[in-house]
Protein backbone atom coordinates (compact mmCIF):
# COMPACT_ATOMS: atom_id res chain seq x y z
CA UNK A 1 0.00 0.00 0.00
CA UNK A 2 1.08 4.01 -0.90
CA UNK A 3 2.05 6.04 1.89
CA UNK A 4 1.10 8.48 0.45
CA UNK A 5 -2.98 9.69 0.03
CA UNK A 6 -2.39 12.34 -2.31
CA UNK A 7 0.83 12.64 -5.14
CA UNK A 8 0.88 15.37 -7.62
CA UNK A 9 3.54 16.12 -10.22
CA UNK A 10 4.12 18.92 -12.58
CA UNK A 11 0.48 19.94 -12.36
CA UNK A 12 -0.53 22.93 -14.52
CA UNK A 13 -4.50 24.31 -15.40
CA UNK A 14 -5.38 27.31 -17.24
CA UNK A 15 -9.11 28.55 -17.19
CA UNK A 16 -9.22 29.95 -20.69
CA UNK A 17 -5.96 30.43 -21.63
CA UNK A 18 -5.50 32.10 -17.98
CA UNK A 19 -2.66 30.28 -16.26
CA UNK A 20 -4.38 29.36 -12.83
CA UNK A 21 -1.81 27.07 -11.41
CA UNK A 22 1.80 26.27 -12.14
CA UNK A 23 3.94 23.20 -12.19
CA UNK A 24 2.51 22.15 -8.92
CA UNK A 25 4.09 19.49 -6.77
CA UNK A 26 3.99 17.96 -3.54
CA UNK A 27 2.62 14.43 -1.39
CA UNK A 28 0.66 14.24 1.66
CA UNK A 29 1.43 11.25 3.85
CA UNK A 30 -1.87 8.98 4.45
CA UNK A 31 -3.03 10.34 8.06
CA UNK A 32 -2.12 13.91 7.45
CA UNK A 33 -4.36 17.22 8.31
CA UNK A 34 -3.41 19.52 5.54
CA UNK A 35 -4.84 23.23 5.03
CA UNK A 36 -5.15 24.86 1.82
CA UNK A 37 -4.58 28.71 2.57
CA UNK A 38 -3.84 31.68 -0.06
CA UNK A 39 -5.63 34.64 -1.19
CA UNK A 40 -8.93 34.35 -3.47
CA UNK A 41 -8.07 33.24 -6.61
CA UNK A 42 -4.96 31.42 -6.17
CA UNK A 43 -6.36 28.40 -6.96
CA UNK A 44 -6.98 26.32 -3.96
CA UNK A 45 -10.71 25.46 -5.26
CA UNK A 46 -9.16 24.39 -8.47
CA UNK A 47 -6.69 22.17 -7.00
CA UNK A 48 -9.15 20.34 -5.23
CA UNK A 49 -11.55 20.03 -8.16
CA UNK A 50 -8.66 18.82 -9.61
CA UNK A 51 -7.88 16.19 -7.35
CA UNK A 52 -11.16 14.49 -7.26
CA UNK A 53 -11.38 14.72 -11.33
CA UNK A 54 -13.67 17.78 -11.92
CA UNK A 55 -11.33 19.06 -13.69
CA UNK A 56 -8.24 17.76 -15.91
CA UNK A 57 -4.79 19.04 -15.87
CA UNK A 58 -3.15 20.64 -18.26
CA UNK A 59 0.29 18.81 -17.92
CA UNK A 60 1.42 15.92 -14.90
CA UNK A 61 -0.01 13.61 -13.34
CA UNK A 62 -2.07 12.93 -9.82
CA UNK A 63 -2.68 9.84 -7.70
CA UNK A 64 -4.88 9.45 -5.15
CA UNK A 65 -4.36 6.51 -2.57
CA UNK A 66 -1.31 5.27 -4.29
CA UNK A 67 -3.85 4.65 -7.59
CA UNK A 68 -3.49 7.15 -11.18
CA UNK A 69 -7.04 6.12 -12.08
CA UNK A 70 -9.17 8.88 -10.16
CA UNK A 71 -12.10 7.03 -10.65
CA UNK A 72 -11.03 3.63 -9.32
CA UNK A 73 -10.79 5.33 -5.85
CA UNK A 74 -13.26 7.86 -5.97
CA UNK A 75 -15.59 5.55 -3.32
CA UNK A 76 -13.01 5.65 -1.24
CA UNK A 77 -12.80 9.64 -1.37
CA UNK A 78 -15.35 11.85 0.59
CA UNK A 79 -15.64 15.47 -1.05
CA UNK A 80 -17.76 18.53 -0.13
CA UNK A 81 -18.04 21.38 -2.54
CA UNK A 82 -17.75 24.89 -1.41
CA UNK A 83 -20.98 25.78 -3.58
CA UNK A 84 -24.00 24.65 -1.54
CA UNK A 85 -26.80 26.34 -3.45
CA UNK A 86 -29.60 24.18 -4.68
CA UNK A 87 -32.76 23.64 -6.67
CA UNK A 88 -35.42 24.91 -4.10
CA UNK A 89 -38.18 22.82 -5.73
CA UNK A 90 -36.10 19.57 -6.25
CA UNK A 91 -37.80 17.37 -3.77
CA UNK A 92 -35.22 15.15 -2.00
CA UNK A 93 -34.79 15.18 1.63
CA UNK A 94 -31.64 15.31 3.86
CA UNK A 95 -31.73 11.70 4.22
CA UNK A 96 -31.83 11.30 0.52
CA UNK A 97 -29.05 13.60 -0.01
CA UNK A 98 -26.50 11.87 2.46
CA UNK A 99 -28.16 8.58 1.48
CA UNK A 100 -26.71 9.26 -2.46
CA UNK A 101 -23.29 9.11 -1.22
CA UNK A 102 -23.42 6.10 -0.02
CA UNK A 103 -24.89 5.24 -3.50
CA UNK A 104 -22.35 6.44 -5.31
CA UNK A 105 -22.77 7.20 -9.08
CA UNK A 106 -22.40 3.10 -10.17
CA UNK A 107 -25.65 2.66 -7.46
CA UNK A 108 -27.64 5.84 -8.61
CA UNK A 109 -30.69 3.99 -10.01
CA UNK A 110 -30.40 0.96 -7.61
CA UNK A 111 -31.84 0.81 -4.23
CA UNK A 112 -30.13 1.63 -0.62
CA UNK A 113 -29.82 -1.22 1.77
CA UNK A 114 -29.84 -1.65 5.64
CA UNK A 115 -26.01 -1.08 5.79
CA UNK A 116 -26.57 2.57 3.72
CA UNK A 117 -29.34 3.75 5.44
CA UNK A 118 -27.27 2.99 9.21
CA UNK A 119 -24.14 4.92 7.74
CA UNK A 120 -26.66 7.20 6.60
CA UNK A 121 -28.11 8.22 10.02
CA UNK A 122 -24.57 7.76 11.85
CA UNK A 123 -23.35 10.43 9.31
CA UNK A 124 -26.54 12.95 10.09
CA UNK A 125 -26.50 12.22 13.93
CA UNK A 126 -22.80 12.64 13.78
CA UNK A 127 -23.50 16.60 12.01
CA UNK A 128 -26.28 17.11 14.11
CA UNK A 129 -29.06 17.00 11.60
CA UNK A 130 -31.16 13.57 12.61
CA UNK A 131 -34.12 16.27 13.08
CA UNK A 132 -34.08 17.46 9.92
CA UNK A 133 -33.70 14.34 8.03
CA UNK A 134 -37.27 15.28 6.43
CA UNK A 135 -37.20 18.32 5.58
CA UNK A 136 -36.55 19.23 2.04
CA UNK A 137 -32.76 20.49 0.76
CA UNK A 138 -34.60 23.65 -0.63
CA UNK A 139 -36.15 24.19 2.86
CA UNK A 140 -32.25 24.59 4.98
CA UNK A 141 -30.01 27.75 5.10
CA UNK A 142 -27.22 27.68 3.74
CA UNK A 143 -24.99 26.75 7.03
CA UNK A 144 -27.55 23.75 7.19
CA UNK A 145 -26.85 22.97 3.33
CA UNK A 146 -23.34 23.01 3.73
CA UNK A 147 -23.68 20.58 7.07
CA UNK A 148 -25.50 18.25 4.64
CA UNK A 149 -22.73 17.99 2.26
CA UNK A 150 -20.58 16.84 5.19
CA UNK A 151 -22.75 14.29 5.93
CA UNK A 152 -22.72 13.06 2.90
CA UNK A 153 -19.02 13.21 2.68
CA UNK A 154 -18.66 10.99 6.10
CA UNK A 155 -21.53 8.78 4.81
CA UNK A 156 -19.15 7.17 2.61
CA UNK A 157 -16.02 6.10 5.52
CA UNK A 158 -13.47 7.49 3.20
CA UNK A 159 -10.21 6.99 3.26
CA UNK A 160 -9.51 10.57 2.40
CA UNK A 161 -11.69 13.77 3.30
CA UNK A 162 -11.66 16.85 0.95
CA UNK A 163 -13.38 19.92 1.99
CA UNK A 164 -13.65 23.36 0.33
CA UNK A 165 -14.10 26.43 3.43
CA UNK A 166 -16.57 23.89 4.86
CA UNK A 167 -17.32 26.69 7.75
CA UNK A 168 -18.01 29.60 5.23
CA UNK A 169 -21.64 29.17 6.01
CA UNK A 170 -20.94 28.27 9.59
CA UNK A 171 -21.85 30.43 13.08
CA UNK A 172 -18.28 31.07 14.04
CA UNK A 173 -19.06 29.83 17.49
CA UNK A 174 -19.92 26.44 16.11
CA UNK A 175 -16.73 26.34 13.93
CA UNK A 176 -14.56 25.15 16.59
CA UNK A 177 -16.86 22.03 17.32
CA UNK A 178 -16.54 21.45 13.75
CA UNK A 179 -12.98 21.74 13.69
CA UNK A 180 -12.70 18.75 16.90
CA UNK A 181 -15.40 17.18 14.86
CA UNK A 182 -12.06 16.61 11.71
CA UNK A 183 -9.79 16.42 14.66
CA UNK A 184 -11.56 12.96 15.81
CA UNK A 185 -11.94 11.51 11.74
CA UNK A 186 -8.44 11.94 11.22
CA UNK A 187 -7.60 9.45 13.86
CA UNK A 188 -8.47 7.68 10.67
CA UNK A 189 -8.92 9.46 7.95
CA UNK A 190 -6.46 11.67 5.51
CA UNK A 191 -8.29 15.07 5.40
CA UNK A 192 -7.64 18.08 3.05
CA UNK A 193 -9.36 21.41 3.89
CA UNK A 194 -9.73 24.31 2.34
CA UNK A 195 -9.97 27.68 4.46
CA UNK A 196 -9.09 31.60 4.07
CA UNK A 197 -8.97 31.59 7.80
CA UNK A 198 -6.01 30.47 8.92
CA UNK A 199 -6.83 31.28 12.77
CA UNK A 200 -9.33 29.21 12.77
CA UNK A 201 -7.79 25.95 11.52
CA UNK A 202 -3.99 26.32 12.88
CA UNK A 203 -4.54 24.80 15.84
CA UNK A 204 -6.39 21.69 14.60
CA UNK A 205 -3.93 21.15 11.36
CA UNK A 206 -0.38 19.91 11.33
CA UNK A 207 0.43 20.94 7.91
CA UNK A 208 0.02 23.82 5.64
CA UNK A 209 0.37 24.25 1.79
CA UNK A 210 -0.02 27.57 0.58
CA UNK A 211 -1.67 28.33 -2.83
CA UNK A 212 -1.25 31.31 -4.80
CA UNK A 213 -0.92 29.96 -8.74
CA UNK A 214 2.72 27.60 -7.07
CA UNK A 215 2.14 25.44 -3.85
CA UNK A 216 4.57 25.89 -1.06
CA UNK A 217 4.17 23.01 1.41
CA UNK A 218 5.07 22.98 5.06
CA UNK A 219 5.17 19.48 6.53
CA UNK A 220 5.59 21.10 9.72
CA UNK A 221 2.33 23.07 10.14
CA UNK A 222 4.76 26.32 10.47
CA UNK A 223 4.84 29.13 7.32
CA UNK A 224 8.36 30.80 7.10
CA UNK A 225 7.87 34.63 6.30
CA UNK A 226 9.04 34.85 2.52
CA UNK A 227 6.42 32.17 1.96
CA UNK A 228 3.81 34.54 3.36
CA UNK A 229 5.30 37.56 1.44
CA UNK A 230 5.01 35.23 -2.04
CA UNK A 231 1.60 33.74 -1.28
CA UNK A 232 -0.67 36.77 0.22
CA UNK A 233 2.02 40.01 -1.05
CA UNK A 234 2.12 41.60 2.36
CA UNK A 235 3.88 41.51 5.86
CA UNK A 236 3.16 38.80 8.29
CA UNK A 237 3.00 41.19 10.55
CA UNK A 238 -0.27 42.45 9.61
CA UNK A 239 -1.67 39.47 9.69
CA UNK A 240 -0.68 38.71 12.84
CA UNK A 241 -1.66 41.78 14.42
CA UNK A 242 -5.34 40.26 13.40
CA UNK A 243 -5.15 37.56 15.28
CA UNK A 244 -3.10 34.95 13.99
CA UNK A 245 -1.13 33.01 16.16
CA UNK A 246 2.32 33.48 16.26
CA UNK A 247 3.29 29.28 16.57
CA UNK A 248 2.18 29.55 12.78
CA UNK A 249 5.40 31.73 11.72
CA UNK A 250 8.68 30.26 11.37
CA UNK A 251 12.07 32.07 11.10
CA UNK A 252 12.93 33.62 7.60
CA UNK A 253 15.28 31.46 5.85
CA UNK A 254 14.87 31.20 2.05
CA UNK A 255 13.80 27.61 0.97
CA UNK A 256 12.39 26.50 4.91
CA UNK A 257 9.36 24.57 4.63
CA UNK A 258 9.40 23.38 1.04
CA UNK A 259 8.46 20.21 0.09
CA UNK A 260 8.41 18.21 -3.04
Amino acid sequence: MSPWAVEVRDVSFAYNGNTVLEDVTFSVPRGEFLALLGPNGGGKTTLLKLLVGLLRPATGTIRLLGSEGIGVVLSRVGYVPQDTNVNKDFPATVEDAVLMGRLGPLRWLGRSNSEDRVAAWEALERMGLKDLARRRLGELSQGQRQRVLVARALATSPELLLLDEPTASVDPSAQNAFYELLRELNRRTTIIVVSHDLSAVSSYVRAVACVNGRLHYHPSGEITEETFQATWGRCPVELIAHGIPHRVLGEHRRGEGEHD
